[in-house]
């Protein structure tokens, strides 16, 4: 239908246009990061209407590659590619839990929902991005572009993205992985799928550096979010959120904040619809930083000109232990179309955040105990009010951070509180003494 898309300089400093099928992350002329810009003239000659069918239509089908939750908005995220170059393991279609009893009981609203992105392959939202990614990566590479690897700095979940679609189109990958600060289920994900691992004594702006020097000498593609083409996948979150609630708009969205790609990406989403008519309004965001780790906070707080980086201290929310993030102006320019707010959680108020969670059903990552701690505050202090709908980000699935989990329920963690804590009952093998138990805990 001539749909197409290509890289332009983010701030602006050009009209020109270069091509997704180039080997290129910043503006050749101000250094800025490059943005994927959609010929939106050409999308417009789609009416709203004929395009919410078209994404009804293929939701959940088996028809390649649409049935992807991704790739069913395939004219909106990467039109040209060729669909047998798509690298797909049908991400995407997480689940937008209604989180009833943690909203009712616990914060007194009727209308809050947590978007599961965790409940994806490889665990993380970070698939949506990557398929876009290695997909692109494959095309280039079907074509003739001498790419040696795909390489990533990471905390963890980008990297088990990474490994798992490049194996998946038989690419090899490497990863950058600061050593011993990420899980063990975290790690042994890149190297279950074949990556190289390289296990480096910094942290994760330290990986990141280096990674950088490494592209520019050697053929390794990079795939961090400075690299837009990821963007262009975790936009489609906003998407899915408005088409699971028949394609309306919710009042705010709380998204946890690293390297902030993600908010950007999904602000980006947003607007999008909007300027495509599907959408009338945009909802607010929430970038939600661990204290620990809060360089947006902090430049929010001072004056969006006065944003300066940090060194990260430790934080449970490993994935967004960034004191330098890479897509803070990008964030910036989302948080303040959808007039955006950044709120911070300190490492008791992540973790207590979380396990409340879990006390009602869900089984919390820590960063989506940072999104709630958020919430939790932005209520207190009524900045979302009871009847707001209200959708929080969860970027990751419990289970890849059941060490720290199990810690808190344990007691073991340093100067956490854990005042949520439910640690198991050491009883003898005595029926009397089970029953008595049961009597105090339990009531008819």
């Amino acid at each position: 239908m001539g749909f197409s898309a290509h890289y332009e300089c983010f701030q602006g400093c050009s009209t020109d246009h270069y091509s997704l099928d180039d080997v290129i992350y910043r503006c050749p002329k101000c250094g800025s990061l490059l943005d994927v810009t959609h010929d939106m003239g050409a999308l417009q000659g789609f009416d709203p209407e004929t395009w919410k069918g078209l994404f009804d239509q293929r939701m959940r089908r088996n028809s390649w590659p649409y049935g992807s939750g991704v790739w069913g908005f395939k004219e909106w995220v990467l039109p040209q590619i060729p669909n047998e170059h798509v690298v797909s393991m049908y991400e995407g279609h997480s689940n937008l839990f209604w989180a009833e009893r943690f909203g009712k009981e616990q914060l007194g609203m009727d209308d809050l929902w947590v978007k599961l992105c965790g409940n994806s392959h490889t665990g993380s939202f970070k698939d949506l991005g990557m398929t876009v990614l290695v997909s692109q990566v494959n095309h280039m590479r079907k074509i003739g572009v001498p790419l040696a690897a795909v390489g990533c700095a990471s905390t963890g979940d980008t990297s088990a993205a990474l490994a798992a679609y490049c194996a998946a189109a038989d690419i090899p990958s490497v990863v950058f992985l600061p050593s011993g600060k990420i899980s063990v289920a975290q790690l042994v994900q890149p190297l279950a799928n074949g990556a190289t691992v390289l296990s480096l004594d910094t942290d994760f702006d330290g990986c990141m550096d280096l990674i950088k020097q490494v592209v520019d000498q050697y053929p390794v593609y990079l795939a961090n979010s400075m690299n837009s083409l990821r963007l262009e996948g975790q936009k489609t979150v906003a998407f899915e959120i408005v088409q699971q609630f028949d394609w309306e708009v919710p009042d705010w969205v709380i998204v946890p904040g690293g390297n902030l790609g993600n908010i950007y990406a999904i602000g980006k989403g947003f607007m999008m619809m909007k300027e495509l008519g599907v959408i009338d309004r945009l909802p607010r965001l929430v970038c939600a930083q661990a204290h620990n780790a809060n360089p947006l906070y902090r430049a929010y707080k001072a004056g969006w000109d006065n944003f300066a980086p940090l060194t990260a201290q430790k934080t449970f929310a490993s994935a967004i232990q960034i004191g330098n993030p890479v897509s803070i102006h990008r964030a910036i320019r989302s948080l303040t179309a959808c007039d955006g707010i950044v709120e911070e959680a300190t490492e008791e108020e992540l973790m207590d955040a979380a396990a409340r969670g879990d006390r009602t059903g869900m089984f919390n990552c820590p960063h989506t105990g940072v999104a709630l701690a958020a919430l939790i505050k932005l209520r207190e202090q009524n900045v979302i009010g009871p009847k707001d709908r209200t959708v929080v980000v969860s970027t990751a699935h419990g289970l890849k951070f059941t060490g720290s989990k199990a810690a808190y329920h344990a007691g073991e963690l340093a100067q956490i509180g854990a005042n949520y804590s439910n640690p198991p009952i050491d009883l003898p093998a005595d029926a009397g003494q089970v029953i008595d138990t049961l009597k105090e805990r339990f009531s008819l």
